[in-house]
């Protein structure tokens, strides 16, 4: 069959047709031209995307670059979009406004349940702020802690534990940082670990299990892409076959971090391992 007619029944092997291959040029050209844009804007005339002025002579490169990172969330979805529209514009799959609105309010249908999330995330955190919970949590852990006796990189490595052993219960990483996040940020930061670092361990952790607990959101994704090739691959086989890797990524992640930790290496700029609480015991 044609290109043509291979894309249209959905055979995404199938080589481009021309209508595609333009749009991928146009769409690559949209790219450059906001990527420009951005630089422009951050090293032209002006700077408004850089802090260069008066007073700002002493300090460090990505202090004075903070606009510019404050600006990419907006600067992301403005080439997203100029990408996309152009894409469509000249492969004929969008024709108008209305096309790109309804494309637009299409995949905001799978953000609703990350939006539900996220409202009862925020009540719980307003009322745990609230109530003080998590900063008497906080304390009362940091103070047990403390008398264990237990060094601070046994202490991260244990975390990344406790963190890799929830991931298989919630699948949602937004979710389980919204659990977390009250009570072990301010309790390490009462142990001299910054709030960098508290984010650390629970990533090395909450990364390690993704590829084996069956809540994560991707895994029927990927079990879809596996069949395509054999096709009574499950959900045991897959499992099984990312085991061996995930406890090595466990085993290495915990390692990397209680080195990074023992190290006192920063996470990155301006992003210390330690910190110091005023007032906090240790």
């Amino acid at each position: 069959p044609s290109p043509e007619s291979a894309v249209q029944a959905g055979d995404e092997d199938k080589p481009l047709t021309a209508e595609q291959q333009k749009g991928l040029r146009m769409a690559g050209l949209a790219l450059l031209g906001v990527c420009a844009l951005w630089a422009f804007m951050t090293f032209g005339p002006g700077t408004p995307l850089l802090a260069d002025g008066p007073g700002t002579e002493g300090n460090p490169w990505y202090q004075k670059a903070g606009p510019f990172f404050r600006s990419l969330v907006a600067g992301f979805l403005v080439l997203f979009l100029a990408a996309g529209w152009a894409y469509g514009a000249a492969a004929n799959t969008i024709n108008n406004h209305r096309d790109l609105v309804n494309m637009m309010a299409e995949a905001m249908k799978d953000m609703g349940y990350y939006l539900v999330l996220a409202f009862a995330a925020a009540h719980f955190v307003a009322m745990f702020g609230w109530s003080n919970l998590g900063l008497i949590s906080a304390v009362h852990g940091a103070d047990a802690i403390q008398n264990s006796g237990l060094p601070l990189p046994i202490v991260l490595g244990l975390i990344v534990l406790f963190s890799a052993l929830l991931n298989l219960f919630v699948g949602s990483a937004s979710a389980k940082w919204a659990l977390l996040a009250p009570v072990l940020v301010p309790m390490l930061m009462l142990l001299g670990i910054s709030p960098e670092g508290a984010t650390a361990a629970y990533r090395v952790g909450d990364g390690a299990t993704n590829i084996i607990t069956p809540l994560m959101v991707y895994f029927p994704l990927i079990l879809v892409f596996a069949r395509r090739w054999q096709s009574d691959f499950g959900l045991g086989s897959l499992t099984a076959m990312m085991i061996p890797y995930s406890v090595w990524m466990l085993i290495t992640g915990v390692a990397l971090m209680m080195g990074w930790i023992f190290l006192g290496l920063d996470f990155g700029f301006g992003a210390p391992a330690h910190i110091t609480v005023p007032g906090a015991g240790g």
